[in-house]
């Protein structure tokens, strides 16, 4: 009968072959898939971003949040598309030296640089198209831009790994699921959490940034964002990347190493025998 999900060992050699797949994907599909993926990312931030944006309690605007962002990870899952904080699990293949450094180096850079124009590209539809007047949007996504933006560097990488460790996990369980609905699910609950808990993601915040910058440059955003000046300032193309930098790198280290490279210890180098042997009997 025919097993209705993958076993945590077998989810290890399927995320193993999916990162050779992806890594010898043409560089041109591979950049396209990226900005798929960034405007998917995108789209669910700003349909997150009206949901909640006029919501005083803290704790209920995170958790309206959490239900809608969730849309864009399933589009990537279920749709097909290369989101740079997935695509860290391609350490499991180069840990099984299935794939070179420079081929996982070029992957990540490719669909890093894919994301952001996606997510820009989307941010750029969102402010031309006038739907940042919704309500407050527009000061919205003035508020969360600057707060990002004021983020110190350690806190930004311990905020990016506690990030990519649900995200990843997401992506890892969402391979167990052998059909559309499994795979909905296992893409919702967890990114739900992360939402929720606050944790930053470097693609979100390619749109976030995005859109932010454009927001800023209508004084009635920045006047209904009730922002300090001193946070306002630190709104720019620099601010961006002192936060993005380390998001990205906090988000390395939670899905290559805290998840891939770990499932990879677990689930290979332990039964490096076992595997043997059963490949012994096979051949």
């Amino acid at each position: 009968m025919d097993k209705k999900m993958l076993s945590p060992d077998e989810i290890t050699n399927y995320v193993e072959q999916v990162g050779v797949k992806k890594a010898n994907n043409k560089c041109v599909q591979t950049l396209f898939l990226g900005i798929l993926a960034g405007g998917f990312i995108a789209l669910g931030a700003y349909a997150s971003s009206v949901a909640s944006h006029g919501i005083s309690d803290p704790g209920l605007q995170k958790f309206v949040a959490g239900i809608v962002f969730p849309v864009g990870l399933i589009l990537v899952l279920i749709c097909g598309a290369e989101l740079f904080t997935g695509n860290s699990l391609l350490s499991v293949a180069w840990a099984e030296k299935k794939i070179t450094t420079g081929q996982m180096f070029k992957n990540w850079a490719l669909v890093w640089i894919g994301n952001f124009i996606g997510a820009a590209f989307v941010a750029i539809l969102v402010f031309e198209s006038g739907l940042l007047a919704t309500g407050n949007v527009g000061g919205y996504a003035v508020k969360v831009a600057a707060a990002k933006s004021s983020m110190g560097f350690v806190p930004a990488i311990a905020s990016g790994i506690l990030c990519n460790v649900i995200v990843c996990v997401c992506v890892w369980g969402s391979y167990a699921a052998k059909d559309v609905t499994g795979k909905i699910f296992m893409g919702f609950f967890p990114i739900f959490a992360f939402v929720i808990a606050g944790f930053e993601h470097c693609v979100a915040n390619m749109y976030y940034f995005s859109v932010g910058l454009l927001a800023k440059t209508n004084s009635a955003f920045v006047e209904a964002s009730h922002v300090a000046v001193e946070k306002l300032d630190n709104l720019t193309i620099g601010g961006i990347f002192n936060n993005l930098i380390p998001v990205t790198i906090g988000n390395i280290i939670g899905g290559a190493v805290c998840i891939g490279l770990v499932y990879w210890f677990i689930y290979r180098k332990c039964n490096k025998k076992n595997i043997e042997i059963r490949e012994k009997l096979s051949a």
